[in-house]
């Protein structure tokens, strides 16, 4: 049996797209197409179903792809590290949102670009959760920082670390309340204050007023940024409120800049994954990067 034949099911079986599985390969659409032809005659059995967006395995796919994914993607990491004494100097492309991976991510890895360093370059790339995991799938990055959990079988994903949401105001507005006001009054305690926030949706405010108060969140925002720093700066300066990962504003607040206006039994988190193509976690570069990723996690708690 052909190879190829069997790397190219492999990536539509993981892809669930034959126009996905293409890109991935650097192939045409039509040559997967026939190459998965050829695999089935050879096998005399179908081993997708097409469907009008995309194709789902039947129960010969589901066993071939069990039992030779592990295999070619072993003899891909063979291909890929080579036998050379040194190995060559390769690219992780990354791919997160811009204040997790400036703050935590890249301080994280910076040392696998220096001498005493496994000698790999870093490429960046910023967005949403939706956009990183897309362009992941699409073979743009090689390793994603996300909110969610991907869907299917071309991503696998783990659990990297949980974030803390605080509710912090600057000095100025958080002297006008009382002490233990917020957690007397709730919500309504706040409803003359600002709001700011990344999103016309209050994305950060509205899971911690249902969360957390168990309300409707504030109908507004007085100030929108769309980069959490951003955020943060506005607040230090007086513009209001906002909900906050508690590693990008616990210097203000050792400061004195900022005030928690509440600490709930039990704060709001917010969960992040690490996220790689199936069959390209044994590359050596995208390992030591995911096994680096996870050892600084524990050091932020």
């Amino acid at each position: 049996m052909d190879l190829a034949l069997l790397r190219t099911f492999v990536t539509v079986h993981r892809a669930g797209s034959f126009t996905r599985a293409a890109a991935l390969l650097g192939l045409s659409q039509p040559a997967v197409t026939s190459q998965i032809r050829t695999l089935e005659r050879q096998l005399g059995r179908p081993l997708f179903l097409r469907k009008a967006r995309g194709v789902t395995p039947t129960s010969v796919g589901d066993e071939l792809a069990h039992r030779a994914a592990p295999h070619l993607d072993a003899l891909v990491e063979i291909a890929e590290g080579g036998l050379e004494v040194e190995a060559p100097l390769r690219t992780l492309h990354l791919a997160g949102p811009p204040e997790f991976m400036a703050e935590r991510v890249l301080p994280a890895l910076v040392g696998m670009t220096g001498a005493e360093g496994p000698a790999v370059r870093l490429r960046t790339s910023f967005g949403s959760t939706d956009d990183v995991l897309e362009g992941l799938a699409a073979g743009h990055h090689d390793l994603a920082v996300a909110t969610r959990r991907p869907r299917g079988t071309l991503l696998s994903a783990g659990t990297l670390c949980d974030e803390e949401h605080l509710l912090v105001a600057g000095t100025r507005w958080a002297g006008r309340f009382a002490p233990g006001a917020v957690r007397r009054g709730g919500a309504g305690a706040l409803a003359k204050v600002p709001v700011v926030d990344v999103h016309e949706s209050l994305p950060f405010a509205r899971r911690y007023w249902t969360t957390v108060f168990d309300a409707p969140p504030p109908e507004h925002a007085a100030l929108v940024a769309p980069d959490l720093r951003a955020v943060l700066s506005c607040v230090v300066s007086g513009a209001g409120l906002a909900v906050l990962p508690r590693y990008l504003c616990e210097d203000a607040l050792l400061r004195g800049e900022l005030v928690t206006l509440l600490e709930p039994p039990v704060p709001p988190l917010r969960t992040y994954f690490v996220a790689v193509r199936a069959g390209t976690q044994a590359l050596p570069h995208i390992a030591t990067a995911h096994e680096w990723l996870l050892r600084a996690a524990v050091a932020w708690g």
